[in-house]
């Protein structure tokens, strides 16, 4: 009989993952947005790698996966793929899953990739996406029975630079908040991220964002380390010292200036695993994930 009853409870709480909430990030007109081309259509490939990447992607959402039993804290997550495709399978869903198993509610941002064909002004419509992602959670926090200074930003990759961009421009009003809602992330999760648009950089990111001839304004505006304060949230980062794509500077930099203004952070590099291994570093048996449980257990996220 007890044996039934656990197969039930995991069964339920399966269940209970699986069932997601697709929600459009915008009511009526997306901002900045102009008319796509009937040919524009968001594309959906999965790869010989197994990986589900998005492109083309004209209206955002965050989808929602919801523990069987909510502790109150939440993460968005912002998957990678340079501002050009979105890994949101393994640097989406596989990690929302994971945490809500743990009992944190997680939304998957589908953010609105830089496109000059269906935006006025590119380079601002991933962060408007992310502050309105943050609007809409805290907005709607007993919805999700969750506490409104537990609601989290975390990114990967590209994603990172989009999470940490928020950290630290969470004040600029680039979209509607009649209420004045707090748009500031309690913490932030920052795996292999660009964090840079300098020298220290991925080229890839900072060319879809800004273009091929940016002004040093904007790379100064989108390099979050130098936008780093007191008021800046707490971070976890993760990283690899073989990653040939985003360097590892990149999170040391962001890492010396938190620390710096003493906001609290912790940072992981592992000896290799280059880029992009999202939550499975093949080449060590230390697991990023349970190390990030401790963390946001030690700082009472969890």
């Amino acid at each position: 009989m007890k044996r039934l009853l656990i197969i039930a409870s995991l069964l339920f709480t399966i269940v209970s993952i699986k069932a997601q909430d697709v929600i459009p990030l915008y009511k009526g007109v997306i901002p900045g947005s102009k008319t796509a081309p009937a040919n524009f259509k968001e594309n959906t490939v999965t790869g010989s790698d197994g990986v589900a990447r998005v492109s083309r992607v004209a209206e955002p959402t965050l989808t929602v996966f919801a523990p069987a039993k909510p502790n109150g804290t939440a993460v968005i997550i912002c998957p990678g793929g340079g501002y050009s495709i979105l890994a949101i399978g393994k640097e989406g869903y596989d990690v929302a899953k994971k945490f809500a198993e743990i009992g944190v509610t997680a939304f998957v941002l589908k953010y609105r990739l830089p496109n000059d064909t269906i935006m006025v002004d590119k380079k601002l419509a991933p962060l408007q996406d992310a502050l309105q992602a943050m609007y809409l959670v805290r907005k709607n926090a007993s919805v999700w029975n969750l506490q409104p200074n537990k609601i989290g930003i975390m990114g990967f990759s590209a994603g990172g630079h989009l999470a940490s961009s928020l950290s630290v421009h969470y004040n600029d009003m680039k979209i509607e908040n009649q209420e004045d809602i707090s748009l500031r992330p309690d913490f932030s999760i920052l795996i292999y991220p660009v964090i840079s648009f300098g020298t220290v950089t991925h080229a890839g990111s900072v060319k879809r964002l800004l273009g091929d001839d940016p002004a040093q304004a904007q790379k100064t505006y989108f390099s979050n380390q130098n936008h780093i304060n007191a008021q800046t949230p707490p971070a976890f980062l993760v990283h690899a010292n073989n990653d040939l794509t985003v360097p590892v500077k990149n999170s040391l930099m962001y890492n010396e200036n938190l620390a710096k203004f003493k906001v609290p952070a912790e940072m992981h590099i592992y000896q290799s695993g280059g880029h992009g291994f999202g939550l499975n570093n093949k080449t060590t048996t230390e697991n990023w994930f349970n190390t990030l449980k401790a963390w946001m257990t030690a700082n009472r996220w969890l």
